[in-house]
């Protein structure tokens, strides 16, 4: 009998735990100039902002656009997108809008309407001067693919005989330049205009937007697909690093040489570090989606004590709960430090989210902190 209730009980916390809750919406009306043809898919933190989802993809029908589905939680934020974040929805003047809010209790069948899409608006650029591509089609031997690839010089290098650190960054429209960048940039540029600190070269790798989720983590998802993160971190160390040191300036070495991201730009930037701690002195792990991957653990336990760099951790409360940015990582923080040398800080923001404007008003003191 005793061993019936607990079957039962057992059954029912099941049921409880993976409780699904059904969002149903629909798109009212829709700009003069959408394109009939193009799908639109939902992004939000159900699905870690992928902007091209296949679960969230909007049914086309004579009424419009609409969509029944799941979710795992009753309340969240989400945006529409064609397919990426620079086909994202925007207002009228072609302006980044705040997130939308659901509440699977209230908002059943709401009807959307979409002012506006940001890449139907010329978009003014604000990249520095110091800001250059590179490359739009920069080749990615190890993956197979090509990106595009900028660079901030600092405002002396041309009249300087000077060498220079290297901050290697990922996601990289959304660092320089608010004309590509998915919901404002992180204004890298501006920061290092104006800084009286130490000068150094930014490299930014442009992400690929339906590949993000595959190339910023080393491990498969059975959700997302086979993990090439090995394969980018390896093009980051083996062809990008021996371009750049060969092309610009640069201080070669260890202590001179730093890698940082966001989100699953984060996750990457540690377990690139985690994969090569002689190549990189510094790293900035900003909102780490390690959330994702449940092999963190093990693999700083075999890699962590190899590591003696400075590694900077930030999280903010405000960033959304099913994340759990600021517990994972505290969680990861504490795991290194019981088996690395590393000097690191662990940074908790109250006002803190998950957004570009959150790190652009961070990345100084990271900045300071690693660098100089």
């Amino acid at each position: 009998m005793r061993i019936k209730i607990l079957l039962i009980l057992y059954s029912v916390l099941s049921l409880f735990t993976s409780a699904q809750y059904s969002l149903q919406l629909s798109i009212f009306k829709l700009p003069d100039n959408h394109p009939d043809k193009e799908d639109i898919y939902l992004a939000g933190t159900f699905n870690n902002w992928n902007p091209k989802d296949e679960k969230f993809k909007m049914t086309r029908n004579e009424g419009g656009y609409s969509i029944s589905t799941t979710v795992k939680d009753k309340t969240g934020e989400y945006k529409l997108t064609r397919g990426s974040w620079g086909k994202a929805e925007c207002d009228i003047e072609g302006k980044d809008i705040a997130n939308r809010k659901y509440d699977v209790e209230m908002n059943e069948l709401v009807g959307l309407t979409v002012q506006g899409w940001k890449d139907k608006f010329a978009k003014q650029s604000t990249a520095s001067k110091n800001v250059k591509i590179i490359d739009t089609a920069f080749n990615i031997p190890q993956l197979n693919r090509k990106r595009g690839i900028r660079v901030y010089l600092p405002e002396d290098y041309t009249l300087s005989k000077r060498r220079y650190p290297v901050i290697y960054m990922h996601d990289g429209q959304n660092l320089f330049d608010n004309a590509t960048s998915f919901a404002g940039e992180w204004g890298v540029d501006e920061f290092m205009d104006s800084t009286k600190l130490k000068k150094c070269i930014i490299v930014g790798i442009d992400n690929w937007g339906e590949k993000r989720m595959t190339e910023y983590n080393f491990y498969d998802n059975q959700r997302f697909g086979k993990g090439e993160g090995n394969g980018y971190a390896d093009f980051i160390v083996k062809t990008l690093k021996p371009f750049i040191d060969k092309k610009y300036r640069t201080l070669k070495d260890k202590s001179n040489t730093s890698i940082s991201g966001s989100s699953m730009g984060g996750l990457i930037s540690f377990q690139t570090l985690l994969k090569y701690p002689s190549v990189f002195g510094s790293a900035g792990v900003y909102s780490p989606s390690f959330w994702i991957t449940s092999k963190l653990e093990n693999e700083i336990k075999s890699k962590g004590k190899l590591v003696n760099s400075r590694i900077y951790f930030f999280a903010g409360k405000l960033e959304d709960a099913t994340m759990m940015m600021v517990k994972d990582a505290i969680k990861i923080y504490q795991s290194m430090r019981k088996v690395s040398k590393s000097k690191m800080k662990l940074v908790i923001k109250d006002d803190g989210k998950h957004s570009e404007a959150t790190w652009r008003k961070d990345f100084p003191e990271f900045y300071k902190w690693a660098l100089n």
